[in-house]
């Protein structure tokens, strides 16, 4: 590990039974572990998580999807299938915190794990389940990833040309987004408990959680009475000139900065004029208000994307931004993986793992203190079992090694 960034004690003495897949509820448990929660990953001892992508007789091809989502974890491997294997994960949900799951809808109960016979087994704990759609709604049984969420919650009706058919938008806001809100709520449930002694059960949809992501969206539908049209981003629209993505030199697939002018600050086009030194233009009665503005929104983009196209999308983040103007540059994933702001300020960090090597992770974006929780590797599958069947369970070595060869670790 390169040493930037600081191990959190946030969470330090809380204990995690993660029983999560894929991302929406992995996400949940990292923030957790990144906050410094000792968080014990279940697994299948054949294959695991499928996130891990493990193919049976083959090597892992797509390691790093798991890595991104399961650092500093521990991971113990249990059959839950198996009479013992059940009775070691109630004895582990005992000595639990919070658990998380977010099985196909019905799965934690059919092993025997619902809320009602571990809320029996442990009455402070926080039981937490992440389902694609929620108790009572017409889908509940269906299944649900990424993509189905921002479909059924909204995001993907909003995102893309009003004139061509709607786009997904690239990250993964209906499994991560989620997942943060979980996060959240652990926290404040934990809060709570420590006042009152009790748990609680939650419980978020995927849909749902898009639902609340789409806020800004729904004020715009009261407001017109109609549903929201996809704006794009390509053109300014008459309501806001100028606020779109204007192209730069060299002319490549990403090669754009994104410009932004505040109807609440009207300083906004002023200082943007003098940046791109259009002074000229500055009193111009056609210009010079955002409803003039949205008359002539085209020519407006036009002004801008004159200049933009003599920068490239560094410098004219750096001019524009640097007048006062909001601008961004459109970076790719290549570019913010390399960037060595990201990196020196412990943003990205790059981590040794045992199998990978080298690689860079996305830390937790927030300092503490001035620093951002360090990245540790995601494990290795059951990489802890005897660490946290000894230290939780007081289970000896010769023991595991006996439920390793029954199949049950």
């Amino acid at each position: 590990m390169d040493g930037i960034g600081v191990e959190l004690d946030c969470l330090e003495g809380v204990r995690v039974v993660d029983f999560t897949q894929f991302e929406a509820g992995p996400s949940c448990t990292e923030a957790l572990a990144w906050l410094g929660a000792e968080v014990v990953k279940i697994e299948n001892p054949k294959t695991g998580d499928p996130g891990r992508r493990l193919r049976p007789g083959k090597p892992d091809d797509d390691p790093w999807y798991f890595h991104q989502f399961n650092a500093n974890k521990k991971s113990v491997t249990l059959n839950l299938k198996s009479p013992r294997g059940l009775e070691i994960v109630k004895d582990l949900l005992k000595k639990a915190d919070v658990t998380v799951e977010n099985m196909a809808p019905g799965t934690i109960e059919r092993l025997g794990l619902g809320y009602d016979v571990v809320s029996a087994l442990n009455p402070r704990i926080v039981y937490c389940q992440v389902k694609g759609f929620g108790e009572g709604s017409p889908y509940e049984k269906n299944l649900a990833f990424d993509m189905i969420a921002q479909a059924a919650g909204g995001p993907i009706s909003v995102t893309g040309d009003a004139d061509r058919p709607p786009v997904k938008p690239g990250p993964s806001f209906g499994d991560t987004g989620t997942g943060m809100l979980m996060a959240a709520s652990i926290l404040a449930s934990l809060y709570r408990r420590d006042r009152t002694g009790k748990g609680r059960r939650l419980q978020v949809a995927m849909q749902d959680a898009m639902v609340h992501y789409m806020r800004v969206p729904f004020s715009r539908t009261q407001l017109s009475g109609q549903a929201q049209i996809r704006g794009g981003s390509s053109r300014s629209n008459p309501l806001l000139a100028p606020s779109a993505l204007y192209p730069c030199k060299p002319g490549g697939p990403n090669d754009y900065v994104y410009v932004f002018t505040s109807r609440a600050n009207p300083e906004h086009w002023t200082r943007l004029l003098k940046a791109i030194g259009r002074e000229d233009l500055i009193g111009d009665p056609r210009y010079d208000t955002g409803p003039a503005r949205g008359e002539r929104a085209a020519e407006v983009d036009e002004i801008i994307a004159t200049w933009t196209r003599q920068h490239t999308k560094e410098e004219a983040m750096k001019i524009i931004g640097g007048a006062g103007v909001p601008a961004g540059a459109v970076f790719d994933t290549l570019e913010l993986l390399n960037d060595p702001s990201l990196a020196k300020r412990g943003i990205m960090q790059k981590i040794e793992h045992p199998t990978t090597g080298k690689l860079t992770v996305p830390a937790w974006p927030v300092r503490f203190d001035g620093a951002p929780p360090r990245v540790k590797p995601s494990p290795l599958l059951g990489q802890h079992n005897a660490e946290v069947l000894g230290g939780w369970l007081g289970i000896g070595a010769a023991e595991v090694d006996a439920l390793r060869a029954e199949g049950i670790v």
